[in-house]
């Protein structure tokens, strides 16, 4: 792992230091997200599914979710057909968004890979508009290489 340039990561990795609980893990990693983050309404895992090609729900924080979304649908299912990361201003002009959440109005997803395999995505929204920066992505994405380092085996899963 790389150095870990934030205060929130190096918490990040000491808090999921020694455990190797997947969903222990991530119900963790969402409440020290949602904690840190403010003006946050939902921050949780979306758990890639390959039998089915699509992302389920996983732990969070916030209120009640979609339980199912195929894989390229959506901000999330977008962020992990494409492994890229998406920072969306206004979730309203984004072409296929799925609302879940109608207070919803920006949204910050991270997709998760483990040896090359997709693994599911970190998932943020805020009933603010363009409530996410550059700063915010780069935090999540070294926070989401934290989470994935604190992974032995995807088997395990």
């Amino acid at each position: 792992m790389k150095k870990l340039n934030n205060l929130l990561s190096k918490q990040l990795s000491a808090l999921l230091t020694g455990e190797n609980d997947v969903i222990a893990n991530m119900a963790n990693t969402s409440a020290l997200i949602k904690d840190a983050l403010t003006d946050t309404n939902w921050v949780g895992f979306y758990r890639y599914q390959k039998d089915k090609d699509e992302l389920i729900l996983g732990p969070f924080q916030g209120k009640v979710a979609c339980m199912h979304i195929k894989n390229g649908d959506g901000v999330c299912g977008t962020a992990l057909k494409q492994n890229k990361s998406q920072l969306v201003a206004n979730v309203h002009q984004f072409p296929g968004h799925i609302a879940c959440d109608a207070a919803s109005n920006s949204e910050l997803v991270v997709p998760l890979y483990l040896n090359g395999q997709p693994f599911g995505v970190i998932d943020i929204d805020s009933p603010l508009l363009d409530r996410f920066s550059v700063t915010d992505l780069a935090l999540v994405e070294e926070l989401a290489e934290v989470f994935l380092d604190s992974i032995d085996n995807v088997a395990k899963y």
